[in-house]
């Protein structure tokens, strides 16, 4: 017969091989001179696999450094983040770069494309850079089903912002990551391409299995999600 402590360990057991992402009392601070600014406090998270969050607060609350940290872009100050029960704090930067290349794709405000190659070439590297097979045909399926099959000779510059950002999330999902992390992902585009934008990516996470983590001042975007978190000085209210 079980011991009511080692059913209360097994029931542990279970619930965190359901996790993808977990984070345990992570603080972030910075020392400016004498003075200690403290960024996130104490966040306690736990996301499963296909939850769509929506993070929400207002500016300089700790929304996009807790996109950071989660991306292994900004170190912890305390706590711990576990991705796929990987204690990300205790590896090495190659080693947790090596995770966010592979299994977390990330999407900015400003797009942060490559200014002299072009569409194509901009998804094609990051599947180089894996050593994907075929790189250039994988990308150009991408951006046909993100609507630029004509658009894929075509520099940044000779783009629209959502054409850009389309892009831009055809480069972050094009390793299938299991996270996708979006920090204000419509911040620079007009209603119409927000609308576009949103139904690619909660679309996409649907069809295929991955978990969206999303920054957004936007409530109708925020109100897709099927969680929303609210972020207040640094913590989580």
């Amino acid at each position: 017969m079980h011991s009511r402590h080692s059913i209360i360990i097994l029931i542990s057991k279970v619930l965190n091989m359901h996790s993808l992402l977990k984070l345990k009392k992570v603080n972030l601070k910075y020392q400016t001179g004498n003075k200690v600014i403290k960024v996130l406090r104490d966040i306690d998270l736990t996301t499963k696999p296909k939850d769509t969050i929506s993070i929400v607060g207002e500016s300089g609350s700790g929304k996009t450094s807790l996109i950071m940290l989660i991306a292994g872009l900004e170190k912890a100050s305390s706590g711990k983040i576990f991705f796929e029960d990987q204690d990300l704090t205790k590896m090495e930067e190659d080693e947790v770069s090596e995770i966010r290349r592979k299994k977390i794709g990330i999407i900015f405000q400003s797009f942060y494309l490559i200014p002299n190659y072009t569409a194509v070439e901009n998804v094609a590297l990051t599947l180089e850079l894996n050593q994907f097979a075929n790189p250039t045909n994988r990308a150009k399926e991408l951006l046909d089903r993100f609507g630029l099959k004509d658009r894929l000779q075509n520099l940044p510059s000779q783009l629209s912002g959502g054409e850009q950002q389309r892009v831009a999330i055809a480069r972050a999902i094009a390793m299938k990551p299991s996270l996708i992390l979006a920090d204000e992902p419509t911040g620079n585009l007009d209603s119409e391409n927000t609308i576009m934008i949103s139904k690619i990516l909660f679309q996409y996470a649907k069809d295929e299995g991955s978990s969206l983590m999303m920054v957004t001042h936007d409530p109708k975007l925020a109100a897709q999600a099927s969680r929303k978190i609210k972020i207040k000085d640094g913590s989580i209210v």
